[in-house]
């Protein structure tokens, strides 16, 4: 009987012990699944305090970059409200046109004036032809593409109409001569995305350069005389062809002296010895079907009180001579006579 009471004593110890036991397990269990869970939270919370610093950063990286789109974009507006805001007076200078059809522009940035002769035609976009040398020269000159003393390039040996075109031609010579072959090449290698943003920057006309080759100019299927800026899909205004001079040789400009002083070289005029004061300008010329459709002469004069930006433009006019010749005849006598 005693045996039996012991007996049944150590089974309950064992029994109570077994308990006991099972509850420190479930304990030791629950702590460590709560150790295991705040781990598992502050891990998250790293990860998640992470991202949100790598969001916030590439947050502020596109707030930056949006503010100097905007900073870029203000000051363009600004420059573009500057000249919108320029007074216009409505000039008659048909004495110098002897009726030929065209317009006359001036501006004078630092009286902040335009004096137009022909408003309508003024405003009205057409092909610059040759005056766009003066943007392609610029393009490469500033990227680098040009030296003008290293510029020769070989004559292909096709006969152009041209005589002056038929030799080797260097930057200075092509220039002068409006050698298109010249610049077709020039600006082949500017490449059509560097051409189109700096056609965006100097907000050249209508900006578009998209028939690069010229094809739109079914006047013409030769590629070597071809390209978007002769008949084609550039256009740009008188009144604009100043605006895009001021921009480029203005006290604004963001163009390198050594730039602007190249292109100055080319463009200087013998005609400035009988003004008194440098005339820096480009022709261009238009043919549709034998006809000359656009003739220009675009440029600036250098005078004591600051440059003046000038362009003249002829269109077809039936029975008489339009040329770029007679465009810058007729703006070298509108500079000499009507700057002050």
């Amino acid at each position: 009987m005693k045996k039996q009471n012991h007996f049944v004593k150590l089974l309950g110890c064992v029994i109570m012990f077994i308990l006991i036991f099972s509850g420190c397990s479930e304990n030791f269990s629950d702590e460590k699944k709560s150790a295991e869970s705040e781990t598992e939270a502050f891990e998250e919370g790293k990860e998640e305090e992470q991202e949100s610093s790598e969001s916030e950063n590439k947050e502020n990286q596109k707030s930056s970059e949006r503010e100097n789109e905007n900073q870029e974009l203000s000051e363009s507006e600004n420059e573009n409200q500057e000249l919108s805001e320029a007074a216009e007076t409505e000039e008659d200078w048909s004495e110098y046109f002897g009726g030929l059809h065209g317009a006359a522009v001036l501006y004078d940035p630092l009286n902040r004036q335009f004096k137009i002769y022909n408003q309508e035609l003024a405003a009205a976009r057409r092909s610059p032809c040759s005056t766009f040398k003066i943007i392609s020269s610029l393009t490469a000159l500033e990227h680098g593409l040009l030296d003008p003393d290293d510029s020769l390039r070989q004559w292909s040996g096709e006969m152009f109409w041209n005589e002056n075109w038929n030799q080797d031609k260097d930057f200075r010579g092509a220039f002068c001569d409006s050698c298109v072959w010249y610049f077709r090449e020039l600006t082949d290698e500017i490449g059509q995305e560097r051409m189109q943003e700096e056609l965006d920057r100097l907000s050249y006309g209508n900006r578009d350069s998209s028939d690069w080759e010229g094809q739109l100019n079914t006047h013409n299927n030769n590629r070597a005389l071809t390209g978007f800026w002769i008949e084609s899909s550039l256009a740009i205004s008188p009144k604009e062809q100043t605006e895009v001079m001021e921009r480029i040789f203005g006290k604004d400009s963001v163009y390198s002296e050594e730039t602007k002083n190249a292109l100055k070289e080319v463009m200087l005029l013998e005609e400035s010895q009988e003004t008194g004061f440098s005339i820096y300008g480009k022709t261009g010329m238009g043919k549709v079907q034998g006809i000359v459709a656009d003739a220009w002469f675009t440029g600036f004069a250098e005078t004591p009180q600051g440059n003046v930006y000038f362009c003249v433009y002829l269109g077809r006019t039936d029975g008489m001579e339009v040329s770029s010749a007679v465009a810058r005849e007729i703006a070298v006598r509108l500079v000499q006579y009507e700057i002050e």
